[in-house]
């Protein structure tokens, strides 16, 4: 091979840097499944998403709390819509907290320290938690007062 000088080898590297990291030369076809393959594929990471979110204390509690509440949504005389109401807002409940515990592992895999971005991403998941309880809450009094 031909000898290249330093900054030449330099720039060498960054436009190989570059078009490695650049998404473009992705070939969707080797890098995407499609059909029957897709979906296991899909099923497979949507039940190990599911297992670290079993690792999260907040999220057994609330898979805890809900399954509780959405078995005896079926014990109560409602109409099919106020079930789907009740257990409607139950899932989501457990889909803003797989949310917002997938964010809060984002912030820490990119740093441990303490920043203000990263503390003001945290709060606003735990907000966006908060306000799914709070309507989950909404929910259940409205169709219970309803009805009794």
């Amino acid at each position: 091979m031909f000898p290249l000088k330093l900054r030449e080898l330099s720039r060498f590297k960054r436009c190989i840097i570059v078009n490695l990291m650049s998404s473009n030369n992705i070939d969707p076809l080797v890098h995407k499944h499609t059909g029957c393959t897709r979906l296991l594929k899909a099923g497979v990471c949507s039940l190990a998403g599911l297992g670290y979110a079993m690792h999260e204390a907040a999220f057994r509690l609330e898979v805890a709390v809900g399954s509780i509440f959405i078995v005896s949504s079926f014990f109560l005389p409602l109409t099919l819509v106020e079930r789907l109401i009740l257990i409607g807002s139950v899932l989501l409940v457990l889909i803003v907290e797989v949310l917002n515990s997938a964010l809060e592992a984002v912030v820490d895999d990119i740093s441990l320290e303490h920043r203000a971005l990263a503390k003001q991403a945290k709060d606003m998941g735990s907000a966006a938690v908060f306000i799914a309880l709070v309507n989950c809450g909404i929910c259940w009094a409205s169709v219970v007062y309803t009805n009794w």
